[in-house]
């Protein structure tokens, strides 16, 4: 009972669409047709990156990254421009739940004992928007891109029209952000690295024996990681590449089949099994579609504000006709509300861990610049828009 009530608390996505599943087999009951439901090349695709990122993570690539970045900074100022910034292009690569669950608890160690708490909120803030909004610029940088790429049929150059205009804007004011930003400017990292907790000097035998231990295996990683993006664009099929994926896992680290967030991609099913039942519904189909078509960009976001933007783009994508602005909007509504990126709860998490009297504090500040960048980007659309 316990184990449930904690899938609850901590699942819940999961759960929801579990449900709606669940409540749809009764209208439509169990054939055949259930077997086309599923995307299987989205679901084969999530698994293999997702293994492939807790692989660099699990043989310290990102941190190790993050740390000699550090070295290189001279201030907090330009420690935190590297953090919000890492986190941005980061995302791009390993998605904005990586990227968060990398670098949020490592800012937070290195800030723990410098500098004030608002500092530190406002950093992890800016730091969550990075990542969900960097993640935005490629099909890979999280699951709803990858999903709707691989569905929509888009080409590359449709995608990066819908993507990279607000990708630009979200850098610029990220940038910004981050210039406005008060910082003391005695405490330099360098002069001051213990009271920072950091040990910024090279350990060349801790560094050499990564190197011996893991650089074959990271190397292998990569290969696999080129791979999984060929079958993103469509130059290889899937299925060889997952049989690849999972024998090489087997053979480098076996453990790292108990990192993948196999909740998600059960989400993934459930919320399929739904939508396709849905579909199977004409008067149900026609509200949806009408509903929906030509408002994808709006329904988008307004949807991932109460569902998180990962189910929206599953559950709209069966009643869309226009990929491009649904893309769009399910990435733009990752800002919002707290549970609009369910990447933003891994953020709050960490944070809320080590300052529990000051979450107050951090859901004000996270609403306010959430709010500021989700209305200069839905301004930006509505400009783009007009003028297509």
């Amino acid at each position: 009972m316990n184990y449930i009530k904690k899938i609850i608390k901590n699942e819940t996505v999961f759960c929801i669409s579990f449900i709606l599943a669940v409540f749809s087999a009764f209208i439509i009951r169990p054939d055949k047709a259930y077997l086309g439901y599923t995307d299987y090349k989205t679901i084969a695709l999530l698994f293999c990156l997702m293994i492939i990122v807790a692989g660099f993570q699990y043989y310290g690539v990102f941190k190790m990254t993050a740390q000699f970045l550090i070295r290189k900074t001279g201030s907090i100022k330009s420690l935190s421009a590297v953090m919000v910034l890492i986190c941005f292009f980061s995302s791009m690569l390993i998605t904005n739940d990586v990227a968060l669950i990398t670098f949020v608890p490592f800012t937070l160690f290195i800030f723990q004992s410098a500098g004030s708490v608002n500092q530190v909120i406002r950093l992890v803030v800016l730091e969550t928007i990075a990542a969900n909004l960097g993640s935005m610029a490629t099909p890979i940088g999280n699951p709803q891109n990858l999903y709707l790429y691989s569905t929509a049929k888009l080409t590359a150059a449709e995608f990066l029209m819908a993507v990279l205009p607000y990708a630009g804007l979200s850098l610029i004011m990220l940038i910004l952000a981050l210039f406005m930003g008060k910082y003391d400017s005695r405490d330099m990292i360098t002069e001051n690295h213990e009271r920072f907790g950091l040990n910024l000097g090279k350990n060349e035998q801790t560094e050499s024996n990564f190197v011996r231990g893991s650089l074959i295996r990271i190397i292998f990683l990569f290969a696999l990681l080129i791979l999984c993006i060929m079958v993103v664009l469509q130059v290889i099929t899937y299925i060889p590449v997952l049989i690849i994926v999972m024998i090489s896992i087997l053979i480098i680290n076996r453990r790292l089949y108990l990192s993948v967030d196999y909740f998600l991609l059960f989400t993934f099913i459930c919320f399929f099994i739904f939508i396709g039942n849905m579909k199977r519904i004409p008067e149900v189909t026609e509200l949806l579609v009408s509903l929906v078509s030509g408002r994808e960009l709006f329904v988008g976001i307004l949807t991932s504000q109460v569902i998180s933007n990962v189910p929206a783009a599953i559950l709209l994508s069966g009643f869309s006709k226009d990929f491009s602005a649904l893309i769009t909007g399910v990435n733009i509504g990752g800002l919002g509300t707290l549970i609009a990126s369910m990447a933003s709860l891994i953020s709050f998490k960490f944070f809320a861990a080590q300052y529990k009297d000051r979450k107050g504090e951090y859901l004000k500040s996270f609403t306010l610049w959430n709010i500021i960048f989700l209305i200069a980007l839905i301004l930006e659309a509505v400009i783009i828009r007009t003028l297509q």
